[in-house]
């Protein structure tokens, strides 16, 4: 039906007009989810003035699927399970339907110094353990073929590490890094290998970042204090991510337009979308465009 319309973008067909009254009967009406578990760069993956990569997601996923925020900055992969253990993490993280992915991103705290930063440091066969009960979870919660995506820690930036530590402690910086670029690869090369194990896709931040072949400028330009992600990084995540799911999850995938390269009312997907496009609507009958065949 959206083909038909596209060969002829400037005037709606009878055709065209009747093409989403038909999805609406053989489809699910409730829209989709996707839901994002992690840490703070997942909690400040919306952020505006980071042009964060979960709103990169929403984006892309407009009148299709609501992107659910469920990032708990400062959070390693065990005090996340403790929450989801709870009546209020039980509410919060899976009492949600219509779950088309989950994305699973922890290890930047996990990856923290033993001795430096006990408080933060989670083992890595437990984070290795943590990762996969975190998808037993997510399957059990919201169908054994939920999507669901791990992505691995970023790496890490002494010199910008060691500045923000400066200018937050002034006096009191120690000069020591609790966080590293060999920790956070560890950290990231565990979720790899759980992904395999597990089978499932698996975002490669650290590696991909470092990759001159990937990237357009130096990678500690991708982070804002060399943990957490600049605005650059967010935008390559953010499309990292969604090529990602086009290469290897092609059924949730959303395609923007050919013609004008928007989302807002020409993309095309498997996944349905909420109400049809405002070109798809006859103005002299509108109901008609609206009514959901038997």
């Amino acid at each position: 039906c959206r083909e038909r319309l596209e060969s002829n973008p400037s005037r709606a067909t009878d055709a065209s007009r009747h093409c989403y009254a038909r999805i609406m009967s053989s489809t699910n009406v409730k829209r989709g989810k996707i839901i994002l578990f992690g840490d703070s760069i997942t909690q400040m993956s919306f952020s505006a003035a980071e042009c964060g990569w979960g709103a990169w997601i929403a984006d892309r996923y407009q009148r299709r699927c609501d992107v659910l925020n469920r990032g708990f900055s400062g959070y390693n992969s065990d005090w996340f399970l403790n929450f989801a253990a709870t009546d209020e993490g039980k509410t919060e993280l899976f009492d949600h339907d219509n779950v088309k992915l989950v994305t699973v991103f922890f290890g930047a705290n996990d990856a923290s110094d033993v001795e430096l930063n006990p408080r933060h440091h989670v083992p890595l066969e437990r984070y290795k353990s943590n990762i996969k009960e975190m998808v037993y979870l997510a399957r059990t919660n919201f169908g054994e073929d939920v999507n669901i995506i791990l992505i691995a820690p970023p790496p890490v930036c002494h010199d910008a590490r060691l500045k923000f530590q400066k200018a937050k402690y002034k006096d009191k910086a120690t000069g020591k890094l609790e966080r590293t670029l060999e920790l956070s690869g560890q950290y990231a090369k565990a979720m790899t290998e759980v992904a395999k194990e597990l089978e499932l896709p698996c975002l490669d931040v650290w590696t991909m970042m470092q990759d001159s072949s990937s990237t357009t400028q130096p990678w500690q330009e991708y982070l804002s204090d060399g943990l957490h992600l600049s605005a650059a990084g967010n935008k390559f995540l953010g499309e990292a991510l969604l090529d990602l799911i086009h290469d290897l999850l092609p059924e949730i995938a959303v395609t923007p337009c050919a013609y004008t390269g928007n989302i807002n009312s020409s993309s095309k997907s498997s996944m349905r979308r909420i109400a049809p496009w405002h070109d798809e609507i006859d103005h002299l009958q509108p109901e008609k465009s609206f009514k959901q065949e038997p």
